[in-house]
């Protein structure tokens, strides 16, 4: 039988990716029902905890971390009161997920331990390899790689044993950043292709596009930018499948990006201004910011130094907009050395002024 048709056998869990890190990891939002000990008595506490942890869920969801945070503390001492072990897990998982998601590893891997001093006692061999992996991630994040590669490492084993392939894909996914972080990158490679996979049998365009981004990554890490691209550019058609405009607008920057450490300056241009056009669309002035310098960058390297000023006026104006000092003389500097390339010094001389001005 294919993964996927194990898969549709067992209960799905959520699946999160943490983009601009390339995390992907598994949220208890849903999935156990809370265990009641005794249901004349316990009712209605059962129900205000759950009422508890379903609002913190959604506090979590909408970014507001602190909120989530006192709203999971609260569900969490009822749940202990109950001695609903259940209770417990779900919301020291989501607890966790919390403080990560603030970038305070320390905290989420204090949750982590006691979800998974739980799962342990409960057998719950899929509870701990999610918390496992999770306890993975939380350690890459505090650079101790070598105890992110054993979580991680623990996390696969269990999920191979249970057939849990979405578990699974997910740990060698991470398993994979963790070695790129220990600047292993052929085994970060290795790892991320053997969860690629995985993701194609599962039919999950969203994750596939993630752990193609990671591949692409770990290959221009490694110095293998056309290997790098073959990979983005699939992200890309996933993104434009899916409709994605925020992938898109990633993948289009990463392969102008590849392009041009390539020195292929017509392709990253050609990149590049499918992104501005993006940009544009989305009204994100601070990409279109981005993306302008790129490209003024790519038309230097072609000795095109009047598309590049043009580039750069544009990104002024945008910078003295958005009241960006710091890119404002940044672009400054850049307008003054393209001028000086084509031998026009008034406009040197003029950007220079303004620069100067900037700095004082």
């Amino acid at each position: 039988m294919s993964r996927q048709g194990h898969h549709q056998n067992r209960e799905q869990a959520n699946v999160s990716s943490d983009v601009d890190r390339g995390t992907i990891f598994y949220s208890l939002e849903d999935g156990w029902e809370a265990e009641v000990l005794d249901p004349a008595a316990n009712a209605s506490q059962e129900v205000d905890a759950d009422q508890l942890l379903e609002q913190g869920i959604e506090y979590y969801e909408t970014g507001e971390f602190e909120s989530a945070l006192r709203l999971f503390q609260r569900a969490l001492a009822v749940y202990r009161s109950l001695q609903d072990c259940q209770g417990e897990t779900k919301t020291l998982g989501n607890w966790g997920l919390t403080y990560y998601a603030m970038g305070d590893y320390a905290r989420a891997i204090e949750c982590y331990e006691q979800w998974l001093e739980i799962v342990r006692k409960l057998k719950d061999k899929r509870g701990e390899a999610q918390v496992l992996g999770n306890l993975g991630n939380a350690y890459r994040h505090l650079n101790d790689r070598v105890r992110s590669i054993e979580y991680q490492q623990q996390s696969l084993a269990v999920a191979r044993e249970l057939q849990d392939y979405r578990v699974e894909l997910a740990a060698l996914n991470n398993l994979g950043l963790a070695h790129k972080a220990m600047g292993d990158h052929a085994k970060a490679v290795e790892c991320q292709e053997q969860s690629l996979a995985i993701v194609q049998e599962l039919n999950d365009p969203k994750v596939e596009g993630q752990i193609l981004k990671n591949l692409g990554n770990t290959c221009y890490a490694l110095g293998e930018y056309e290997r790098a691209i073959a990979y983005y550019e699939r992200r890309l058609a996933i993104a434009r499948t899916v409709q994605d405009r925020q992938m898109e607008n990633q993948v289009l920057r990463n392969l102008g990006n590849t392009c041009y450490a390539l020195r292929n300056y017509d392709k990253a241009i050609e990149y590049y201004n499918q992104r501005l056009a993006i940009t544009q669309a989305l009204n994100d002035r601070r990409g279109e910011v981005q993306v302008l310098g790129s490209l003024g960058v790519a038309y230097d390297a072609l000795a095109d130094y009047a598309q590049a000023i043009e580039c750069y006026e544009k990104r002024l104006a945008i910078a003295r907009e958005l009241q960006d000092r710091q890119v404002e003389g940044q672009v400054l500097g850049s307008l003054k050395v393209a001028c000086y390339a084509l031998g026009d010094y008034a406009r040197v001389m003029k950007y220079s002024q303004q620069k100067s001005a900037i700095v004082e």
